[in-house]
């Protein structure tokens, strides 16, 4: 029994406490009011997938989301099948969970190329076999872009643009978009391109992580917590409403130093974080 009461539209990414394991996550989450979970699929997996479905169903829990298919820009035939299948089980996977939404990461530039539009057509080729599938299993794909600082390794797709321009090629309840706060704050089209995306019925998932800097070195993880940066977090939860989203706002945070903390404290913080910044 939770003795908290969190916000009803919380959800928590498991990364933003990956310290904790993933029943020590549905305890903290049960003590702090917390009843949706964003799950990744290396824990997920470590913990066996149909067992960790029945810990978070058992648990009261709803998953939001499933982190992450994508990395889908090889131009080795051997690799893109590799990554073709390990996309069809991350759909399974996500079924499996009882969540609609797998988030997808499309991945970099293959190792010695500089040839931004024809991994990102690459991506195209693997939605058209990957969109279908999905949507035997009760899935959607949502592309996340990624803040341009990660196109070279992680991502091509780097605006909402650019993610609209790929998902628009299919249809909504196949391909949509994940709006999150950390990669897209900078970018003053992206109100727009988040009115074009709602309008269509396109946005699959909101996330936040504030912007602090300096950046640490290797910038993954430096996402910061909700209130301690630049981003006006309150702004951009209108725009998605505004969109007509009423869906979960997922709060997926990368951290060297709320890792390095009690997991439950940091758990608490996060929805008293979003309570005051986010509303």
């Amino acid at each position: 029994m939770s003795t908290t009461h969190a916000p009803a539209r919380l959800s928590i990414n498991q990364m933003t406490v990956k310290q904790l394991s993933l029943p020590e996550l549905a305890a903290a989450c049960a003590e702090s009011g917390i009843t949706q979970v964003g799950l990744w699929r290396e824990p997920v997996q470590a913990y066996g997938v149909e067992a960790a479905a029945r810990l978070v169903r058992d648990a009261g829990l709803t998953v939001t989301t499933l982190c992450r298919g994508g990395f889908l820009t090889a131009t080795d035939p051997t690799a893109r099948a590799t990554a073709l299948a390990d996309n069809r089980r991350a759909v399974e996977e996500a079924a499996t969970l009882g969540t609609d939404t797998l988030v997808l990461v499309c991945g970099g530039l293959p190792p010695g190329s500089r040839d931004l539009p024809g991994a990102r057509e690459r991506i195209a080729d693997a939605l058209a076999v990957l969109g279908p599938y999905a949507e035997d299993h009760g899935v959607r794909l949502a592309i996340e872009p990624l803040h341009p600082m990660y196109a070279a390794d992680r991502c091509v797709v780097s605006t909402l643009a650019q993610a609209l321009d790929l998902a628009e090629r299919f249809p909504a309840h196949q391909v949509g978009v994940t709006v999150d706060t950390y990669h897209v704050w900078w970018d003053d089209q992206a109100p727009a391109q988040i009115a074009r995306a709602g309008a269509a019925g396109r946005i699959h998932a909101f996330q936040l992580a504030d912007w602090t800097t300096p950046l640490p070195e290797g910038v993954l993880d430096g996402r910061g917590q909700l209130g301690d940066g630049a981003i006006d977090l309150r702004a951009w939860l209108r725009h998605v409403d505004a969109a007509g989203y009423t869906g979960p706002v997922e709060v997926e945070l990368f951290n060297d130093g709320l890792w390095a903390r009690d997991g439950r404290e940091v758990l608490a913080e996060t929805a008293a974080r979003f309570a005051t910044h986010v509303g």
